[in-house]
């Protein structure tokens, strides 16, 4: 049974940072490209970062320069370091897990529960 469960969610002033998690089970986790989306109330999802097996990293412009997307292979877990957030990066977070770039852009693997980030003063 394949899990993903993130965690690192929360309440921050703007400004402020988060380190979020999310860790695998029930996949060979070196193999799969994983990725960090997010969903705003009445918004489209969107694909804000993706790293591959190699950890190449490819981000939206929206999050260039304020997030850093990481991955663990040895504890099975991909990170998304948040940095000088914004109240627009409110949303409910999800990582994905695919066999490559294409398929985490078309959301075809695996999926989160989600978390949520509110930043608001």
């Amino acid at each position: 049974q394949v899990q993903l469960v993130e965690s690192g969610g929360g309440l921050v002033q703007p400004g402020g940072s988060l380190n979020l998690s999310c860790a695998a089970s029930g996949i060979i986790f070196s193999i799969y490209a994983m990725g960090w989306n997010r969903q705003a109330p009445g918004k489209q999802r969107e694909l804000v970062a993706m790293i591959s097996t190699g950890s190449s990293t490819s981000y939206a412009d929206s999050v260039k320069g304020r997030f850093t997307i990481s991955r663990d292979n040895a504890k099975n877990t991909v990170y998304l370091q948040m940095n000088s957030l914004k109240p627009e990066d409110t949303a409910v977070y999800y990582c994905n897990a695919g066999t490559s770039f294409t398929s985490i852009r078309l959301g075809s693997g695996y999926w989160g529960q989600g978390t949520q980030v509110t930043v608001s003063s």
